[in-house]
């Protein structure tokens, strides 16, 4: 008799045991929290012909992570691609070849089809999530949850991470109330689940209820925070409320503390701590060598790959003083633009402007810099990344408009995100 998982979907190749540990490694996975790698491995260890087990590691490994890191992923893949697997497995492993060719979009279809099918495998609303993400869709980071719904009712296990993805995919496409509603009722039936967390913190950065937003992650849940391996995305958002507050000695004091107080090399963390430096920068702070760090840990992994984390090395090499560094990754887009896989339409539809733009910007080319964001802010969510983490493209125009001399500019862009939120008295004190 094969082996099932809780939601009755097969486990080719895995005992009794490894379906255990793989169901322990899935909830991690779930909830960006605790180790997850420890019992997959002994899931693997006892049933080295187990499908899904593999293809988790692959997920874990290869999306955000460092290139060594990667390679654990490459590994995962090609010790599953001839195992004999179910429809649904050969889904999966379908789309990490997809992922492993360049090929996200491709992916991100695969696991909608395998989703439609399986709407209770939450592994793979999970990793078509991520897909979606990377790829900027924010109708699909809502409609591949909205679509598994009827599958999901009250009680069942794993609800919560369902609960979770639905919250940032309502947040992504502006439905803020549902968002938050969903996102704590996550956090109700698993305090532990990062991505629940953050998608509520979306909903209070997006708001501009910084208050709230601090309470949110540093009063009314802190389960979060132990062994989260969201850590330094889940408090860059905590230091965003304490920006948008002006308490900047508390925004360095998270930079220093469990931001980036260990340089981290994963591609996600990497381009918070420069997105924050960023917008310090922006505002007069003295960010003292802090550049200078950021700066030497992009510097241990290859650029051209990601057109978005292209973008944010950029930005780190140049305010570091590090011009021909900053070159170099502006002159990679051209070779990722005539490369292959979807990294050449991100390059070309923005990754390359957008780098052009931050390096005019560190030298003080701040007309040139409007320009090339003029041009581009528009369309910026094509090559991936949050509502959150793209503001800073309209921050950088807002600040280079300013700086060029052009007043009336940076008064209707200032006047534009005013308009934009959803309290008048901030708006009001934004446009003043």
């Amino acid at each position: 008799m094969s082996v099932r998982d809780h939601h009755g979907l097969e486990l080719s190749g895995a005992s009794a045991f490894a379906a255990e540990k793989f169901q322990q490694a899935l909830h991690a996975y779930y909830c960006f929290y605790g180790d997850g790698m420890a019992p997959l491995d002994e899931a693997i260890a006892d049933s080295p012909r187990f499908v899904m087990a593999h293809v988790l590691k692959a997920y874990m490994t290869l999306i955000g992570e460092n290139t060594a890191t990667a390679m654990q992923g490459v590994a995962a893949f090609e010790a599953a691609k001839d195992l004999n697997a179910n429809s649904r497995e050969l889904g999966h492993l379908a789309a990490i070849g997809s992922l492993l060719a360049g090929e996200v979009r491709g992916a991100a279809r695969i696991l909608e089809d395998v989703s439609v099918a399986c709407p209770r495998d939450v592994l793979a609303l999970q990793a078509g999530q991520t897909f979606d993400f990377l790829l900027g869709d924010s109708r699909m980071l809502r409609d591949r949850i909205t679509r598994a719904l009827p599958a999901w009712s009250e009680g069942m296990p794993d609800r919560h991470a369902v609960l979770g993805m639905l919250s940032f995919g309502y947040e992504e496409t502006g439905l803020y109330a549902q968002a938050e509603a969903a996102g704590r009722a996550a956090v109700a039936l698993e305090p532990t689940n990062n991505w629940a967390q953050h998608g509520v913190a979306h909903v209070l950065e997006m708001q501009d209820r910084r208050p709230e937003g601090v309470a949110w992650m540093t009063r009314e849940n802190t389960a979060w925070q132990p062994e989260s391996t969201l850590a330094v995305h889940n408090w860059w958002h905590l230091a965003l409320f304490h920006l948008g507050l002006g308490e900047t000695d508390e925004v360095l004091r998270l930079f220093d503390g469990p931001i980036f107080g260990q340089p981290s090399n994963r591609a996600f963390d990497m381009l918070d701590a420069a997105a924050l430096l960023w917008r310090l920068d922006m505002l007069g702070v003295d960010v003292g060598d802090r550049w200078t760090v950021v700066s030497d840990t992009f510097a241990t992994e290859p650029f051209g790959a990601s057109a978005f984390v292209d973008s944010h090395a950029v930005m780190a090499h140049a305010k570091a003083g590090r011009m021909d560094e900053a070159r170099a990754v502006v002159e990679a887009q051209d070779a990722a633009i005539s490369g292959p896989g979807d990294n050449a339409y991100f390059a070309r539809e923005v990754g390359k402007p957008l780098c052009q733009a931050y390096l005019a910007f560190a030298q003080g080319d701040h007309a040139r810099t409007c320009e090339l964001l003029r041009g581009v802010r528009n369309r910026s969510a094509r090559f991936g990344g949050s509502h959150a983490q793209r503001d800073v493209i309209d921050l950088t125009l807002i600040a280079a408009a300013g700086r060029s001399g052009d007043q009336a500019l940076k008064r209707a862009l200032e006047a534009e995100r005013a308009a934009a939120l959803p309290h008048p008295e901030l708006a009001a004190r934004l446009a003043a």
